[in-house]
C-alpha cells in the first residue's frame, strides 16, 4: 500500500472509531468543544514607524533597496499579535493607522504561533457570592482569631 493510501486507510479508520462527536454540557455548561487550528493561531507583525531627524522631516535610506524609503525608527518598533482568522491589512488599518498614520508593516519579521489561552476558550464566570454571606464568613473568623489571641494572652 503507497503512503498516501495508507494515510488515508489509517483516517477512514480513525474517523470511524472516533464517531461522530457531540458537544457534553455539565449544568448548562460546555466541558469539550471542537476548534479549529485557526482559532488557536496568530501572526505577530512588526509595526515600524520613520526615523525623523532635528527638523521633524523623514530620514530616507540613501543606498541600495532602502534608496528613497524611509528608515525605520527602531525606538518607535511595535508589535501586533494578529488572529490567523483576521486579514493583516484590514486589521493593521482598523488598530494601528488610526494611532500612526505614517507606520507601516516590515513583513519579513512576520511570525506565526500558537497559544491555547484556556480562560478564553473555558472559563465560565460565576458571580461572587452575596455580600451578606461574605460579611457573616468574615466575622465568624475574625472572632475566632480574637479567641485564639486572647488564649495566648492568658
Amino acid at each position: 500500500m503507497t503512503e498516501p493510501n495508507l494515510s488515508s486507510f489509517l483516517w477512514s479508520v480513525a474517523d470511524l472509531l472516533r464517531g461522530d462527536f457531540k458537544q457534553s454540557a455539565r449544568d448548562g455548561v460546555s466541558i469539550s468543544r471542537i476548534f479549529p487550528n485557526a482559532a488557536f493561531g496568530y501572526r505577530t507583525i512588526t509595526v515600524e514607524r520613520p526615523m525623523r531627524d532635528a527638523k521633524g522631516e523623514v530620514v530616507r535610506g540613501e543606498k541600495g533597496k532602502a534608496k528613497g524609503k524611509p528608515v525605520a525608527d527602531a525606538s518607535l518598533r511595535d508589535t501586533e499579535n494578529v488572529p490567523l482568522t483576521e486579514d493583516v491589512m484590514a486589521y493593521f488599518r482598523r488598530e494601528v493607522l488610526p494611532h500612526a498614520a505614517d507606520a507601516w508593516i516590515d513583513d519579513e519579521k512576520t511570525k506565526v504561533g500558537y497559544e491555547i489561552p484556556f480562560n478564553r476558550h473555558f472559563y465560565v464566570w460565576q458571580p461572587p457570592r452575596p455580600l451578606a454571606a461574605i460579611d457573616a464568613e468574615l466575622k465568624v473568623v475574625t472572632e475566632r482569631i480574637v479567641q485564639m489571641i486572647q488564649g495566648l494572652s492568658q
